[in-house]
């Protein structure tokens, strides 16, 4: 755990015992406590305990990370009992909405102090028990996957053999600052669609704008879980798997919207993606026959990230038995396995660089030369005629930075016309060869948001920046921490409790 983790969780710790002071101070007068005692924290819980005739125990208890959070809110809960409040809307409201309850309460002269002897008489049904314990654990769960940490599943091979297929994560919302939900009002668990009966798991009838706390910055390198930025719009039919944009530029946008069913997403209820953010804000990228440049220098590659080879031998066919006994990693699960005879004694074979040196000394191994993959219509801005760029030869293209301006040209409102128009939310129209935004002319633009770019370890098996641009800040999720199971056709020993790098 980071110190910048670490800082997160103690302010959360502060924030819960401090939200409900103005209203404390109040109760605490009416139990005969010193007011003041409600504005120092812990001093707070410790009173409240001593008043409910706790053992003091669980006031140590709250400094343990997270696990304190819980203890803390479980103390509030018991003191508002000595002043009659039994129902579990009550509780409820002292749990969810500490900052108007307390007050409400607290300034209210229908609240009486009991005292324990009272609140100890008082016994909850069973039923209510019951209810109230799954009450708990919901918040609890609900507190621990907003804040603290997420499980993911990885469901492609895009970041293998960084992260395999069937890799179980828990991706941490500490490292950048945990993001408040845009649709707060949600079904719990439940990323966008409810199981089973299908539908919208959320409602928008309340919208929150992009909020994060403690926020601190995505990292070049860094593992990231994001929201995929092109899912803002798609078809119910397709979802994620073929972007609506794609589907416009290959069938037009009347016969879309005619054969398809076309919906929306918030920002936080699109899809999850995993990939590499190899440049961040302010960077220059470019690629060049495979090879990734940042800022001009080539950049990073992780130890374990593939790419396909033509490899050739003399006379030997291939055991991928025999190639695993020597440390290659070969996915055969999917579509597009790993290991591909090409006819004769040739294949096309994804690996990594230490992988690619055993093959080197295989027996009967001739050559292996880099796989250069073609152009497509799909690529990054989507506009071949102008940029006829290609997966392993693209660009440059400078990633917006918060706070920078950029003049407005016909060459690059290309790549910058969506994170302006969509991500920053400005109306944006062109006429007679002008640009507006938001109904003035414009002919400069300043970024409100940090932008990143992102790419898949399996770059060959990876839909990424290259065909969709850029992943603003508010789309960022988390960064991914450690696989906690991994499973193919059994339990892989070997990658339980692996952080990523």
């Amino acid at each position: 755990m980071s110190l910048h983790d670490l800082s997160i969780i103690i302010l959360i710790s502060l924030l819960i015992v401090l939200l409900p002071a103005i209203g404390l101070a109040k109760l605490f007068a009416k139990a005969g406590i010193p007011s003041w005692k409600a504005w120092v924290p812990f001093l707070n819980t410790w009173e409240m305990l001593k008043a409910a005739r706790f053992k003091k125990y669980w006031f140590w208890i709250q400094f343990i990370p997270v696990i304190g959070w819980f203890i803390s809110i479980w103390i509030l809960v018991e003191f508002i009992k000595l002043f009659g409040k039994y129902s579990f809307l009550q509780h409820a409201a002292a749990v969810l909405l500490p900052f108007i309850y307390f007050p409400l309460i607290g300034y209210s002269d229908n609240t009486k102090y009991l005292g324990y002897e009272t609140a100890r008489k008082h016994r909850k049904s069973a039923v209510r028990e019951w209810v109230d314990a799954a009450v708990f654990a919901i918040v609890a769960a609900t507190l621990i996957r907003t804040f603290v940490f997420e499980a993911y599943t990885i469901p492609t091979g895009s970041m293998e053999k960084t992260l395999l297929v069937n890799d179980f994560l828990f991706v941490s919302k500490l490292s950048y600052g945990p993001r408040i939900p845009n649709t707060p009002l949600a079904f719990p668990f439940v990323h966008h669609t409810m199981p089973l009966v299908g539908g919208k798991s959320y409602t928008e009838a309340i919208h929150l704008p992009y909020t994060r706390w403690f926020s601190s910055p995505v990292k070049r390198n860094d593992v990231v879980v994001f929201n995929f930025p092109a899912g803002d719009t798609l078809t119910t039919e397709w979802d994620s798997q073929k972007t609506y944009y794609d589907l416009v530029r290959d069938l037009g946008r009347n016969q879309v919207w005619d054969q398809y069913h076309i919906a929306t997403r918030p920002v936080d209820k699109r899809e999850n993606y995993i990939k590499r953010c190899v440049a961040i804000a302010g960077d220059t990228i470019e690629i060049k026959n495979g090879i990734l440049f940042v800022n001009n220098e080539p950049a990073y590659v992780s130890p374990t990230a593939a790419t396909f080879y033509h490899v050739r031998f003399n006379n030997v066919i291939l055991d991928p038995e025999e190639m695993r006994s020597q440390g290659i990693l070969l996915n055969t699960n999917d579509g597009d396995p790993d290991l591909q005879p090409q006819g004769g004694f040739d294949y096309r074979i994804n690996l990594t660089l230490n992988e690619l040196e055993i093959v080197k000394k295989m027996p009967g191994f001739v050559s292996a030369d880099k796989e250069i993959l073609p152009g497509s219509t799909d690529i990054y801005p989507n506009a071949p005629s102008q940029y006829p760029w290609t997966p392993d030869n693209f660009g440059k293209v400078w990633i917006p930075k918060k706070g920078a301006t950029i003049k407005l040209t016909p060459e690059n409102i290309l790549f910058y016309k969506r994170a302006i128009n969509i991500y920053e939310g400005n109306e944006w129209e062109e006429s007679n060869g002008k640009i507006y935004i938001n109904g003035q002319p414009a002919d400069t633009y300043t970024f409100k948001m940090d932008y990143f770019w992102m790419m898949g370890d399996n770059r060959h098996k990876s839909q990424d920046s290259r065909y969709w641009g850029f992943v603003p800040e508010d789309h960022v999720v988390g960064e991914a921490w450690m696989i906690w199971m991994s499973w193919d056709k059994g339990v892989r020993w070997n990658r339980l409790f692996k952080t990523i790098h």
